[in-house]
């Protein structure tokens, strides 16, 4: 299969500048405060962070590395953490990520992954987050390439003019769209979880953004902090727009915690031991984003398919050239 059609495509050529701004602009960023670190990571891991556990919802990557099992990475989060131990507040990447779930309107098998991990908690990098988006967005919006219908446009603006983007909890989610009469939750494995109509139907109702906060603690990766007050959720959020969830943050576990949900989420602590070991040995309270850059341009661009935006596509079981 052969992509050379889409060097004649006008399309293309915007969303290749796009991917470009969006990469520099975040280095721009992230230059501008201190202590904060570009990372220089591998793609292959050992210890996945959606591990086929309670919570997870990806397949990994297995790949056969010199006759030694491994994965390609499906984040950079659990070295993000381990970098930050070198003294810095804040520590990032942007590059692949690969997943060996299904190709649809909604998800790739690789995709660009922006990836943050601070010290501080799980407000901190809220506050953080919203302002990376306001300032990749802002830049984006301002650019000869960005010719879109002034609606998208301007519901964009709108959104990057507010002070903070609205909140709402997991809980009080469900009670909005049941008085509403909203098909929105779903329940996997026993687990209830907000799907994507009930995602759409959120960023409607909050005007075009929004963060739905604190689902259960099961119906999320183990690594997530357990709330507070109630231990039955985590201290995560997920920041809706566009077509759904686009990035997701979360306050890390600490030692004990990690112990308990690995237990609870039914995932091998063998392959985690490191890590349990590193929060043991150095702890420190952190907390991180990933932030899907393919949806976040398919918000954008008012795009609804997001396998219309990587210029160069990679489908799972598909020989694709370049």
């Amino acid at each position: 299969m052969f992509n050379l059609d889409r060097l004649d495509e006008n399309w293309y050529q915007k969303v290749y500048h796009c991917y470009s701004d969006i990469i520099m602009k975040t280095f721009e960023f992230y230059g501008n405060k201190p202590d904060f670190y570009a990372s220089a990571l591998p793609i292959t891991t050992n210890s996945i962070s959606s591990p086929m556990g309670l919570g997870s919802d990806s397949l990994p990557v297995e790949i056969d590395l010199f006759s030694e099992k491994t994965f390609l990475a499906d984040s950079m989060q659990f070295l993000l953490e381990y970098g930050l131990r070198f003294k810095g507040k804040g520590a990032f990447y942007i590059m692949p990520t690969f997943r060996g779930e299904a190709l649809d309107e909604r998800h790739l098998n690789q995709f660009y992954h922006s990836e943050c991990e601070i010290s501080g908690s799980l407000t901190d990098v809220m506050v953080l987050c919203e302002e990376y988006i306001k300032f990749i967005v802002s830049f984006i919006i301002s650019q000869p390439y960005y010719d879109v219908e002034e609606k998208t446009k301007k519901d964009i603006e709108n959104i990057m003019r507010l002070k903070e983007f609205p909140k709402i909890k997991f809980e009080d989610a469900k009670i909005l769209m049941l008085e509403n009469n909203i098909n929105g939750i779903d329940v996997i494995d026993g687990i209830e979880v907000v799907n994507s109509t009930g995602e759409r139907w959120l960023i409607e109702y909050y005007g075009g953004v929004v963060w739905l906060m604190n689902p259960l603690h099961i119906s999320v990766p183990f690594y997530q902090a357990y709330d507070s007050i109630n231990k039955n959720y985590a201290k995560c959020a997920d920041l809706l727009l566009g077509m759904g969830e686009t990035l997701g943050c979360g306050e890390r576990a600490n030692y004990l915690e990690v112990i308990r949900s690995l237990e609870e989420h039914s995932v091998d602590l063998s392959d985690y031991e490191w890590y349990i070991e590193m929060k043991k040995r150095y702890p420190l309270k952190t907390s991180g984003f990933g932030l899907g850059i393919e949806r976040l341009i398919a918000w954008l661009f008012n795009i609804d398919d997001i396998r219309k935006i990587p210029y160069v596509s990679r489908e799972n079981g598909k020989i694709i050239f370049p």
